[in-house]
């Protein structure tokens, strides 16, 4: 599938993060850690859009997940290589050159890296979340080795989807699955929404969830000034920690 300019657009959020870089096995990552008592069994594995941790919206809604009561642990995809967000004010970028040295086959290591230092720290069970490209390390730790490296997974507005081949594979998991589709996506868009309804229809594991007149992105750089946008992007969030809740 083509990548275009909504890959990089957005808006950049306003606030102040709270949580912390520290390295987990041996990877920067942005830890935010819930304010009380909680499950330090369970772990939130927050897998960032291609702006990384240098954009805010990434750490503030990681933030936000860690006030819903679990841990959470934004490991750096990209090795310090993250899109610059100048790209989203015009800026010039080539995705697919970078898209080309910062795929699975480098990301999934990564969290891999970190998922094993939070074993050895006693989490036993992991849930991802990922936005936009980073549906693909998603996809990998849901059947990494063939077994469940995570068991509860969250993808919204997704891009790089392999149709119909990655809905085929996970057809064949049970790990709980919550899309957040963009019903006015250009890269997973009503097509390629109502092929994955039909494939993975009949697997419980799998719910979609329909935002009407959203576009990609809106989860993560919508625009927040704009109350649709908001108000999505808020039931997006309220959806995503109530199905980690249910299933962790």
């Amino acid at each position: 599938m083509s990548l275009g300019k909504c890959c990089v657009s957005g808006h950049i959020h306003t606030g102040e993060p709270t949580g912390s870089i520290q390295e987990i096995g041996g990877v920067s990552t942005y830890v935010s850690l819930p304010s009380g008592d909680y499950d330090k069994t369970k772990a939130l594995l927050f897998l960032t859009d291609v702006f990384g941790l240098p954009l805010p919206n990434n750490r503030l809604l990681a933030d936000t997940f860690a006030a819903s009561g679990i841990a959470v642990y934004a490991p750096d995809l990209f090795n310090g290589e993250a899109i610059d967000m100048e790209a989203m004010h015009g800026g010039k970028v080539d995705l697919p050159a970078w898209l080309s040295t910062h795929g699975a086959d480098v990301t999934r290591p990564v969290a891999e890296k970190v998922i094993a230092a939070l074993k050895a720290q006693g989490v036993t069970r992991f849930a991802a979340t990922g936005y936009s490209v980073l549906l693909f390390p998603n996809i990998a730790l849901c059947d990494s080795a063939g077994t469940d490296t995570i068991q509860v997974a969250i993808v919204a507005h997704p891009s790089l989807l392999q149709v119909p081949e990655d809905l085929e594979a996970l057809n064949k998991k049970s790990t709980p699955f919550l899309w957040h589709n963009a019903l006015k996506d250009y890269h997973f868009g009503p097509e390629q929404q109502a092929t994955a309804k039909k494939i993975l229809g009949d697997n419980s594991a799998h719910v979609f969830i329909d935002w009407e007149g959203q576009e990609h992105g809106f989860a993560i750089r919508g625009d927040s000034d704009k109350p649709d946008v908001k108000a999505a992007a808020e039931g997006a969030f309220k959806a995503s920690a109530e199905f980690i809740k249910k299933h962790l």
